[in-house]
């Protein structure tokens, strides 16, 4: 049986603390496994420090983070009306072959969510960015 947890908030950084409280509680809630609930909060936590950094056009822009708990996988999808920004084909790729003295402060985060998750999917619509991303319970 699926169980579902929907957070709506202003994206903010101080905010974020307040979201990621709510998964981590519905995570031990659910049984996640402790792997699996660190890469959900991971990829929470880094979609939402880019769209409360880089989203807004002249206000803080809004996000709802809705996790679904089925028992083989998390679903968790990121909608926010910022500006629209498609980190599947947007984000410029990371420098991974500098030594890390000379690479410039950020930029991984979208990598790291790439590489966690066992699917991630965008779209734009009704002024959206929707973001859906899938994790396998099973490690």
């Amino acid at each position: 049986m699926s169980e579902k947890l929907v957070i709506r908030k202003e994206a903010t950084l101080e905010e974020l603390d307040s979201i990621l409280d709510a998964v981590e509680d519905f995570g031990e809630q659910e049984d996640w496994p402790p792997a699996v609930l660190f890469k959900a909060k991971l990829a929470i936590e880094e979609m939402g420090i880019n769209v409360a950094k880089h989203g807004r056009v002249d206000k803080a822009p809004h996000i709802e983070i809705t996790v679904t708990s089925d028992p083989d996988a998390l679903t968790i999808g990121i909608e926010d009306d910022g500006r629209p920004f498609d980190p599947l084909h947007d984000a410029p790729p990371p420098d991974l072959t500098s030594p890390i003295e000379d690479r410039p402060i950020g930029g991984l985060g979208i990598h790291f969510v790439r590489e966690m998750m066992d699917e991630m999917t965008y779209r734009h619509e009704d002024d959206k960015n929707c973001l859906a991303l899938t994790l396998n319970r099973v490690e």
